[in-house]
């Protein structure tokens, strides 16, 4: 029994997804029944850097999805549009999807999956978050007996190079995120990566996967690393933290909703996360009765990611040839309920204001008397506990205070915030980062 592919896309992950499939030997046996029946491409003329029959390549991305020929649908063109409705034509014709898409099953998730249950066809994405990081099939299988708590972790390899950098160098952001660029580990925009974008749309899907719920992609909280400065990661050197951009999903303490955000944090050094550094991601997970284990490894790149495309090929595969032809009372193709994804309803977040974090704060004041005990006075009043209080040096002809906080509801830490910001004695709210 062989399965053919159709493949849209051929560009760096296409390519590696061609490489792979076109050298089965030493790999799983399964390989050789996969075909690749036609691929996708933006031009006929271009140089690529894989061999492939002229004949099996066409622009006509359509065609591919619609083919009766095809069983398997490989998305790796990327972004929103036709990205999605490519995706939900292929379905729609009882194709079974691999898609790399975070953007896409970030915000149009709800859509696709339910579209793909109808139709009893898979849609998998191990390569949407991690690269080659397996990561989606434990959460959908390895990890299926525990009762997740937390998924924490750094998810984009742009800003963790970044980042590293800055710590190991002392440089500033913007000289760090020129040179990533004409490395090229950061885009020309980088706006998705820096701003924390590209890190909301995975831990959307992780959080879905992890808590067996939809996550409506508006209500994950996102800040990025534009604010991050060379002083802020100096700072956190010299109390035992590294600042990394951190993608975290748990379940709030007190009720039933979940914390799904992403923003800088000072990490303790200690910590499994500070060490993962330049283009690496990892992500830990937290769970009964498993206690912690992490992912670790390149999160992008052709050969990860690709990698990451072939697995799910495989499971495919494995299972049309397995349980080809096998049928649910009302006449669909039975899915397997731990790769499907078949959840439906929503989960509820819980507003950032009820956060319960710590934070570490940087104020630049003028040299009066009595700050210290003016900005102790105020976060008391406001049921925040500070763990230090250090008043740094001068700079820019201002004392410079750094705080760090005990455990404290934003809400309180924030309000804290606007009355300090009022004081005459302030000169400027410097920075504001969460601790971990």
């Amino acid at each position: 029994m062989t399965f053919k592919v159709g493949l849209l896309g051929l560009g760096t992950v296409g390519a590696g997804t061609v490489e792979i499939l076109q050298n089965p030997a030493q790999r799983h046996s399964l390989l050789q029944d996969l075909v690749i029946h036609k691929v996708g491409v933006r031009s006929l003329d271009k140089l690529r850097n894989v061999t492939l029959p002229t004949d099996i390549l066409t622009t006509d991305l359509e065609s591919i999805v619609t083919d009766p020929e095809i069983d398997i649908v490989v998305e790796v063109i990327g972004g929103l549009e036709p990205a999605r409705s490519l995706i939900l034509k292929a379905i729609q014709h009882g194709k079974h999807v691999v898609t790399a898409n975070k953007a896409a099953i970030a915000r149009f998730g709800d859509e696709i999956f339910t579209a793909a249950a109808e139709a009893g066809v898979y849609v998998l994405l191990e390569a949407a978050v991690g690269g080659g990081i397996p990561v989606i099939e434990p959460l959908k299988q390895s990890l299926c007996a525990n009762r997740l708590n937390t998924v924490i972790g750094i998810v984009n390899g742009t800003t963790n190079y970044i980042l590293t950098r800055m710590q190991l160098e002392g440089g500033d952001f913007a000289d760090i995120l020129a040179d990533a660029q004409n490395l090229g580990y950061a885009e020309a925009d980088p706006t998705a990566d820096i701003d924390g974008l590209d890190a909301a749309d995975k831990i959307a899907i992780l959080a879905s996967l992890a808590f067996g719920g939809r996550i409506k992609l508006p209500e994950v909280h996102c800040e990025g690393i534009r604010h991050v400065s060379a002083v802020d990661i100096a700072y956190a050197e010299k109390l035992g933290f590294v600042i990394k951009l951190l993608a975290i999903a748990k379940r709030a303490s007190a009720t039933d909703e979940l914390e799904v955000r992403v923003h800088p944090t000072l990490v303790p050094k200690t910590h499994p996360l500070a060490s993962v550094n330049d283009v690496y991601n990892a992500i830990l997970i937290e769970g009964d009765p498993i206690g912690q284990v992490m992912f670790f490894g390149r999160g992008a790149g052709a050969g990860p990611t690709a990698s990451a495309v072939v697995s799910d090929v495989l499971n495919i595969a494995a299972l049309l040839k397995v349980g080809h032809g096998d049928i649910t009372a009302d006449g669909k193709p039975l899915l397997d309920p731990l790769l499907a994804c078949s959840h439906q309803h929503y989960c509820a977040i819980a507003p950032m204001e009820d956060l319960v974090t710590r934070f570490y704060a940087r104020f630049l004041t003028k040299d009066y008397p009595g700050v210290i005990g003016k900005l102790g006075t105020c976060f008391g009043d406001h049921e925040v506990s500070l763990e230090s209080v250090v008043q740094a040096g001068m700079r820019d002809d201002f004392a410079e205070i750094v705080v760090v906080t005990h455990d404290v509801r934003e809400g309180n830490f924030r309000k804290a915030l606007e009355e300090i910001r009022a004081m005459p004695a302030i000169a400027a709210v410097a920075s504001v980062l969460r601790v971990l």
